[in-house]
């Protein structure tokens, strides 16, 4: 019986081990985090949490729906009570996640930061909640330090139009940090013509533009102004939050229309919705394509589902789920559209349904070009799907249809500074995969080409792929 959690976790074979341990351990090759929900003022005031719990468990939905599951009653969740009650429920919640990632991220982070080499359950609860404080009260373990201790080199947060972009300004400015924080332009507010807040974003965007928005041309002008805006402080990169890639096309007056309507305070019907984000995303990915920006297309997730919740909480407290409506048809029609002038910008399509994984693969195929490896991608395994078996589909499934080799790897998606140690889980597992082919004499033991695809994968493709200014590992 292997120990748990060894050195060799999740690392089958000797070629596995090989790989990983020479050529993707993170403490060697860097950790590029090309999308996260991490806020950069923390990052700017360089924050120190108090407890675990604040690192763990504010704004983890993750947890939140584990804790749920176990049958903890709210207040030990989003509610009133003490941290230290609610990380004794976390705790007593944790042996129940027997196969659940979480299980893992968890003691991965108590290894790799607080180096703790027990279990956590509800009698070991005090032991690693005075371990793990203690620590996080030094100052070695302040936000800053500890992205340093994670080897993080770039981290792309997500950011509406219309923000002011003051703290990666700040951070820019501050020669006393060396990990580049930069924006990525997250432009939903303004595509989502059917919430009722509609008219009263685009107002935001008027005042933070200088253009008053009244119809579809000061529209454009208004979102170019703020994606010149992003450029300039260091953005080249977009992300997206769709239900699905849609295509239904219409003229500019017919939108134009459809625009005014909602300016005016009227209810769009569906179909109009749909035909003014076609026309919206054929807009932003022609101004990508034109930029050199990279297009993130998130897709597949049904949000918002227990309408007692969400009155009480809000959005993103837990409540989403797969969406298994997605038609490809639309998605290729979409990038068609694009490519019809020679504009399809360098692509990431991520769906939260893994069923999804070879159309995404099939589709993708058919734009790549330009002398850019995998210029269109399918993005790492997303949210519901980045646990051991999801990663493994996923990666598996592009290999079969695409170039592996090529693929720009793992990303955080997280508003956590200790979700770090996800990459090491993903590298495992990618080491793992590569090392049970190549001992299955499926591949080649060729260790120089191995430890290229092994680096580029972890790190040195995302380096390429989104020409961040890094040195490769």
């Amino acid at each position: 019986m292997k120990a748990f959690m060894d050195k060799d976790f999740l690392l089958s074979t000797e070629a596995a081990k090989k790989l990983y341990f020479d050529y993707a351990d993170m403490s060697k090759i860097p950790v590029l985090d090309y999308h996260c929900h991490i806020n950069p003022r923390e990052i700017y005031e360089d924050r120190q949490f108090e407890n675990i719990a604040q690192v763990w468990l504010g704004g983890d939905h993750y947890k939140w729906r584990q804790m749920r599951t176990n049958g903890v009653d709210e207040k030990y969740i989003t509610g009133d009570a003490s941290d230290r009650e609610k990380f004794q429920k976390w705790a007593e919640t944790m042996p129940k996640l027997i196969g659940n990632p979480l299980y893992h991220w968890s003691h991965l982070e108590l290894r790799y930061y607080f180096g703790y080499q027990g279990n956590l359950n509800g009698n070991t609860a005090e032991e690693v909640w005075n371990l793990c404080n203690e620590k996080l009260r030094s100052k070695e373990f302040t936000v800053r330090n500890l992205i340093r201790m994670s080897n993080v080199k770039l981290i792309c947060t997500t950011d509406d139009p219309i923000d002011s972009l003051e703290w990666h300004q700040k951070i820019k400015a501050d020669d006393s940090f060396e990990v580049q924080v930069l924006p990525a332009w997250r432009p939903d507010k303004a595509m989502n013509i059917e919430k009722p807040e509609f008219a009263e974003y685009i107002g935001k965007l008027s005042a933070s533009s200088g253009i008053a928005v009244t119809d579809l041309v000061t529209l454009k002008a208004a979102l170019g102004n703020r994606m010149d805006f992003f450029a300039e402080n260091g953005c080249s990169v977009s992300d997206h939050a769709l239900e699905y890639v849609m295509y239904q096309p219409l003229d500019d007056a017919g939108v134009d229309a459809i625009l005014k309507k909602a300016l005016g305070g009227e209810q769009v019907t569906e179909l109009e919705a749909l035909q003014y984000k076609t026309a919206f995303m054929i807009y932003v990915g022609r101004e990508y394509s034109k930029r050199g920006w990279v297009m993130q297309l998130h897709y597949g997730c049904k949000r918002d589902n227990n309408a007692f919740m969400y009155n009480k909480l809000g959005p993103d407290t837990g409540f989403d789920c797969i969406n298994n409506y997605a038609p490809s048809a639309q998605l290729a029609d979409y990038l068609n559209a694009l490519s019809a002038t020679d504009e399809v910008p360098k692509t990431i399509i991520y769906s939260l349904n893994p069923n999804d994984d070879a159309a995404i693969s099939t589709i993708i195929g058919c734009f790549q070009g330009g002398g850019i490896k995998n210029k269109i991608q399918q993005g790492s395994a997303w949210w519901f799907n980045d646990h051991y078996i999801g990663m493994c589909n996923q990666m598996k499934s592009l290999a079969s249809l695409s170039a592996l080799g090529n693929f720009i790897g793992m990303l955080t998606d997280s508003r956590s500074f200790l979700s770090y140690t996800r990459h090491d889980y993903f590298r495992r597992i990618l080491c793992d995969i590569i090392g049970s082919w190549v001992e299955n004499g499926e591949y080649p033991y060729e260790e120089e080409i191995l430890a290229e695809i092994v680096k580029g994968i972890s790190f040195n493709n995302a380096v390429e792929y989104f020409g961040f200014n890094l040195d490769k590992a």
